[in-house]
């Protein structure tokens, strides 16, 4: 694998790189580029000449940097091998799922992240073989807890895996600059994080996590927490193009459409 790194230090994603060759390799090469901004996501791009991975120094230097970088790889091996979670159009999917029916921007919105959560299932398949996922509960047990604490109208919007971005400190005043974090979607996430957890065998039955993700669920009693855990556990471990777009088409209708057949409101 051939990783360069711009702005910042190269140590974890070199790391990374080591470790994840081991298992998986990648044709075309990496640039990692490190940005000052605190608030720039995770953004990877994809072209016939490299992969190019945009990060902020704060997550390039923090504990889980080697871990988000070897998430970022797996995302770019499938995107290579043309796994379909990776080909499979998220905009035409959804479409079809909801065809016909009136959604909420907000719930449209939602049915993306979703389909992101899917797509990182597949990539935290790859790497996590590779590297024990140790540091991975805490961190999704932390996040998990500071949304939960955080309800409306203080929660932290979600970032991948259910990070949350921005949480009040106790001398900011109430007042927010940005939309309140929806407790339904918060609910998702926290059955993404329990299924991820799952389906690695990274927690026991008594774990924090399970309390966590209970009490988001109470917060958002239109989301069945055990329906949206097994549509992420469940996902088959080597889908066709028909098979993922079929899990894509359910979980968007669970999320979007009530039993009664009309779009949720």
């Amino acid at each position: 694998m051939d990783v360069h790194v711009r702005g910042g230090p190269a140590e974890p994603f070199l790391g990374a790189r080591d470790l994840f060759s081991t298992e998986h390799d990648l044709d075309r090469p990496v640039t990692v580029r490190i940005r000052e901004d605190p608030d720039e996501r995770t953004r990877v791009s994809h072209g016939e000449s490299g992969h190019r991975l945009t990060i902020s120094r704060q997550a390039a230097t923090s504990a889980m940097a080697r871990e988000l970088a070897l998430h970022e790889y797996a995302h770019m091996h499938h995107h290579e091998r043309e796994h379909p979670s990776h080909t499979q159009s998220t905009r035409e999917a959804i479409y079809l799922a909801l065809a016909g029916r009136s959604v909420e921007r907000r719930k449209l919105t939602h049915c993306y992240q979703i389909a992101n959560h899917m797509k990182d299932v597949y990539a935290d398949d790859v790497w996590m073989p590779v590297v024990p996922g140790d540091k991975l509960v805490p961190f999704l047990e932390a996040s998990l807890a500071a949304a939960v604490a955080d309800r409306p109208g203080e929660p932290p919007s979600w970032d991948r895996a259910g990070s949350p971005t921005r949480t009040r400190r106790p001398s900011e005043p109430a007042a927010r600059l940005t939309p309140a974090a929806d407790p339904e979607i918060t609910a998702v996430n926290a059955a993404f994080a329990l299924a991820l957890c799952e389906r690695h065998d990274l927690v026991d039955e008594g774990d924090r996590l399970y309390d966590l993700a209970h009490a988001a669920a109470q917060d958002a009693t239109e989301i069945r927490l055990t329906e949206f855990k097994h549509h992420f556990a469940s996902l088959s471990p080597d889908p066709d193009e028909s098979e993922f777009r079929k899990a894509l088409v359910d979980v968007t209708r669970a999320y979007a459409v009530s039993e009664s057949g009309r779009a949720a409101d």
